[in-house]
């Protein structure tokens, strides 16, 4: 999709990727990744249904019959499918029979096309789907099909890619695709509502519908009423017909009802009553299942799980009774089964299952199978792989030597097969290796390398990644940075590339992902991001909809939402920052679990909205606000904390609600080379001049400059202070400082370090400092420029300079 920290510095902040599996998808069985095994093949020729005498039973040599008894390797063969006679003589079967045909001849056609992909190892490619699209216009499911001939044809041309879209899509074949699907959905809800139930309805059909299906909406077909229905009417069925399911069926079952789930199916009772009746058989039948159905079940319980499946008794005793056979099977299982694995062994750990002993015992089987097959691994098991990896260590999983080894291996194969991730697996590769940087993994050469090597692949891929994939993106990005990467060009680049999409989909995020983004781009920025326009435009673009969506944030949503917004300063105008405050504030005092991490950024957050508002001579009103800091303060002592970013921040909201300091403050002092080069220059100019270096006024952070005498404060401020290093935009910790020393009675004057560069430069600021200690100016009226507390007592260098060179400007400043 995580913890993250920043204090008053932004050392301490938590966004907690909520989107800690990436893009909210399994990494594997679904687009653009490892895909769940053929549904296992009925006996090829459907039979016609005992009883049903009336219907018509094709006999003799026909030509999708002959298909089917014959090798299909060669061009020849598909072009043999594509014969117009075929699909003539279908047309005039069904037209001679009409209602008394039983769809057989339609079968065994199907069945020839999912042959002919099953020789090849493919399903059809675009060219080969356009051609017979113009036979299968005249294809046409009718309500007097058997149930064998009905489920055979969905299942086959599911299979084979008949319903794959391709993009784009050609509109012939879509609608060719949308008529075949509504007479198949007709066929079947017109079967499974027969009163009594038609007597040739099977398990297997029913699993290999419901797989076809979930096949179908998992490849991007829409999720019709015809469909819904179709699913609806089925469902029942699987429970009508649980002791009839084989292993195979049971797996595929799942499956289906994982995906379906998955792509946006509602849990409903009948689909709730289907899982828990095909759980109870998993346990029964658990030494039934091959490799195959072992990967998938995990894979499935574990999805069904992540879209808000109960963890009941059944489903963990489900999983228990499925782990051991793991490592029984260990050396049978290929790279899909191993990815799909790891993936979810890790996503039921981070749904809360309790890492058993079995847990520990699977895990430490399939990790020597990944170095082992390292070679066969293909990029979207590569992502997925270091998901599993990155999320497990993220659970508490000790990086033992053999999960180092892991990653050691797929890095290296990242760089090698670099070229050939798709958008969704860039995401989930630089998610996964911010997040194991962030749990310890040292920052190596190969690590280093892969980040490297994914970089530039974000500006191809930028109209792929969805909203998910940008967030995670940014949350990556940041975080790298954030634990020592260098910001370099392309770095810089792929933020560049991001931002607008940002902008461009703001409607679509939740509010998982508008935290992330926040929580990045205030990263970003306090590790020296230069701001952009961009840059502006995301964050205005996204803190509407944080308003918007107040209510469904959680406490360390709320927590990082008040810590980026502050820590962006100036950034953020002030009337939208307060508006944000406000929206969010009021939810501190619901009963919200909040860490003591999340206390001290709310904390320090509101601080900052405060100083702005006092900041700001128009908008004094903080009452509200002030109240809220209270609360917090109280809680965050409660905590106790002992580290000194938190007791930082306790110490700052003691002294801005006047209350005895908590802690005593332990302070690092440095002095800058251009803070003592300005010193020197000060102390040349006025020789009488005392000055006090790094001091702390009312247990504060220490200030650059003091002039005791005066009660002046003079703090040199280099890039750090200001939102990406523009000299212009102060940050938040800035805004606080200044507001905190003046609300403790100091006058401050803040000298941008830039301004510091030459004499000339430095000139207006010895100039401005002898007016404020009442040391008359050569060439120059003396002018006052004391400003009281609630005037904000800031003054540039800019202000200054135009106060002494415009006397109406000056005239009107001293009239305020």
């Amino acid at each position: 999709m995580d913890r993250s920290s920043a204090g008053i510095s932004g050392q301490y902040a938590r966004s907690d990727n909520g989107y800690n599996q990436p893009n909210g998808h399994a990494p594997s069985s679904g687009r653009g990744r490892y895909r769940h095994a053929t549904v296992r093949q009925r006996d090829s020729h459907p039979r016609s249904t005992p009883g049903c005498n009336e219907f018509h039973h094709s006999s003799g040599t026909r030509p999708s019959q002959y298909l089917m008894h014959r090798s299909v390797t060669s061009a020849q063969d598909f072009n043999a499918l594509i014969k117009p006679e075929i699909m003539a003589g279908l047309v005039r079967k069904s037209d001679r029979f009409g209602h008394r045909y039983d769809g057989r001849d339609h079968g065994l056609y199907a069945s020839s096309v999912k042959k002919y992909t099953s020789a090849a190892k493919r399903p059809l490619n675009r060219a080969e789907q356009s051609q017979l699209m113009r036979l299968l216009q005249n294809f046409t499911a009718a309500r007097s099909w058997n149930w064998r001939s009905l489920t055979t044809t969905f299942h086959s041309l599911t299979s084979a890619g008949v319903f794959t879209l391709h993009k784009p899509m050609d509109a012939r074949v879509k609608l060719t695709q949308t008529n075949l699907l509504s007479t198949l959905f007709d066929s079947i809800i017109f079967n499974c509502n027969q009163k009594p139930p038609a007597r040739d309805i099977d398990a297997q059909g029913v699993a290999n519908l419901l797989w076809a299906m979930a096949k179908l909406v998992d490849n991007g077909q829409e999720r019709t009423a015809e469909l819904k229905e179709a699913v609806a009417v089925l469902l029942p069925h699987v429970n009508a017909q649980k002791k009839q399911f084989i292993p195979q069926g049971i797996a595929n079952l799942l499956w289906a009802m994982a995906k379906l789930v998955d792509n946006g199916q509602e849990r409903t009772p009948e689909l709730n009553e289907a899982v828990a009746s095909l759980l109870s058989h998993v346990n029964a039948q658990k030494d039934q299942f091959d490799t195959q159905n072992i990967a998938n079940l995990l894979w499935a319980i574990a999805k069904l799980v992540d879209n808000g499946q109960e963890q009941t008794p059944g489903l963990n005793e489900a999983v228990a009774a499925l782990l051991p056979h793991v490592n029984a099977q260990k050396d049978q299982f290929n790279t899909q089964n191993i990815a799909n694995l790891l993936w979810a062994i890790a996503k039921l750990v981070d749904n809360g299952q309790e890492q058993t002993p079995e847990f520990n015992e699977a895990l430490a089987a399939l990790l020597p199978q990944v170095n082992a097959q390292k070679p066969d691994f293909k990029p979207q098991g590569i992502a997925n792989l270091l998901w599993a990896m990155a999320k497990l260590v993220d659970n508490g999983q000790e990086r033992t030597p053999g999960l180092k080894e892991t990653v050691a291996a797929l890095l290296s194969l990242v760089l090698v097969q670099k070229d050939q991730f798709n958008a969704q697996g860039i995401a989930n590769l630089l998610w996964a290796l911010a997040k194991l940087v962030d749990n310890g993994q040292d920052r190596t050469p190969d690590i280093n390398e892969a980040v490297a090597a994914l970089l530039p692949l974000l500006k191809a891929q930028e109209v792929q990644f969805n909203v998910q994939d940008i967030a995670n993106l940014l949350w990556a990005l940041a975080k790298l940075v954030d634990n020592g990467l260098e910001r370099t060009l392309g770095l810089n680049e792929a933020v560049a590339v991001l931002l607008p999409q940002v902008n461009a989909q703001k409607a679509n995020y939740k509010p998982q992902a508008i935290t992330n983004l926040l929580w990045a781009m205030a990263k970003l920025v306090d590790n020296g991001l230069e701001q952009t326009p961009e840059l502006k435009e995301a964050v205005a673009a996204l803190l509407p909809q944080a308003n918007a969506q107040k209510d469904q944030f959680n406490a360390q949503g709320i927590a990082n939402l008040l810590w980026a917004t502050a820590k962006l300063g100036e950034l953020v105008e002030l009337n939208v920052a307060t508006s944000t405050f406000e929206s969010l504030v009021y939810r501190i005092s619901e009963n919200l679990q909040f860490s003591q991490e999340g206390i001290s950024m709310s904390l320090w957050g509101v601080m900052v909205c405060c100083a702005r508002l006092a900041l700001d001579t128009n908008t004094y009103k903080n009452n509200l606000l002030e109240k809220h800091m209270g609360d917090l303060l109280t809680r965050l002592e409660h905590t106790s904390p002992d580290n000194e970013d938190d007791q930082s921040v306790m110490i700052m909201a003691a002294s801005w609600l006047g209350r005895a300091s908590p802690v005593v403050p332990h302070y690092q002092k440095t002095i800058s080379k251009t803070q003592a080069d300005f010193r020197d220059q000060l102390k040349s100019s006025i020789p009488s001049l005392k000055i006090e270096e790094e001091k702390s006024l009312n247990s504060l952070p220490p200030v650059d400059l003091l002039l005791p005498d005066h009660n002046i404060v003079i703090e040199v401020q280099g890039p750090f202070h200001y939102v990406g290093g523009d000299f212009n935009t102060r940050n938040g910790s800035t805004l606080l400082k200044i507001a905190l020393l003046q609300k403790s009675g100091f006058e401050v004057i803040e000298i941008p370090g830039n301004m510091l560069l030459s004499q000339d430069l430095i000139k207006p600021y010895i100039d401005q400092i002898k007016t404020r200690i009442s040391i008359p100016l050569q060439g120059h009226d003396s002018v006052s420029l004391k400003r009281g507390w609630t005037d904000a007592a800031y003054v540039t260098a800019e202000e200054y300079l135009a106060e002494q060179t415009n006397p109406a400007k000056r005239k009107k400043t001293n009239s305020q």
